[in-house]
């Protein structure tokens, strides 16, 4: 399947100051894309995408998740994560949700990063040249509402999506934004005297 994948990029991003002040520690943020052709263009409206998702999906975590984790780190300096898409606009915003919201890619990021939470994640049809944002959070179930780990990283490529085409991306970071003090949704809910045992913790994403 690589030859069907037009090209790859990897983006490091390393935060040494916020605000004026050092970091306590850097922060690192990679971000992994690939551009390939979009395999359902030119066929009509394709009924069932799974014979596709199933032959694209799970090479191009294969392709995407050891670059990622490498140039982070390793698994163990990684605590956040997500995923993101974009379709050119010739296809549909499904095309690009297809590649991403599937177990056979996402599990491939979320066993590497030693990771038990969901991936958050965009899915958007687009141009050639879209800054990407690719959302992430905390890579562990129970910290999920941590909102110190609410974090963006936006790429861009200039000459993709082609109309054609697909960009799928993954992103990862090493810790919190730098200097964090908006406390988190834990904080929030024992104000409130709400259990959080009570409700479950996907529902209560902000």
């Amino acid at each position: 399947m690589t030859a069907d994948v037009r090209k790859t990029m990897l983006f490091v991003e390393n935060t040494l100051v916020e605000g004026g002040k050092p970091a306590p520690r850097p922060l690192r943020m990679v971000a992994a894309v690939a551009v390939l052709p979009n395999p359902w263009v030119g066929r009509g409206f394709v009924e069932d995408l799974q014979p596709d998702i199933l032959r694209l999906a799970p090479v191009l975590g294969d392709l995407l998740v050891p670059a990622c984790i490498d140039a982070a780190g390793g698994a163990a300096a990684i605590e956040a994560y997500g995923k993101a898409a974009v379709v050119g606009t010739m296809g549909e915003v499904e095309h690009a949700s297809a590649l991403i919201h599937t177990l056979h890619f996402g599990n491939i990021l979320r066993s590497a990063a030693q990771g038990t939470s969901f991936l958050p994640f965009t899915n958007v049809r687009a141009g050639a040249g879209f800054p990407l944002s690719i959302p992430m959070k905390h890579k562990v179930e129970e910290r999920q509402g941590s909102r110190s780990h609410f974090l963006s990283m936006t790429v861009s490529i200039a000459d993709a999506p082609a109309p054609d085409e697909i960009v799928v991306a993954i992103a990862v970071a090493t810790g919190g934004r730098p200097h964090h003090r908006i406390g988190d949704r834990y904080g929030d809910m024992a104000a409130m005297g709400v259990d959080q045992a009570s409700r479950p913790l996907a529902s209560q994403e902000v």
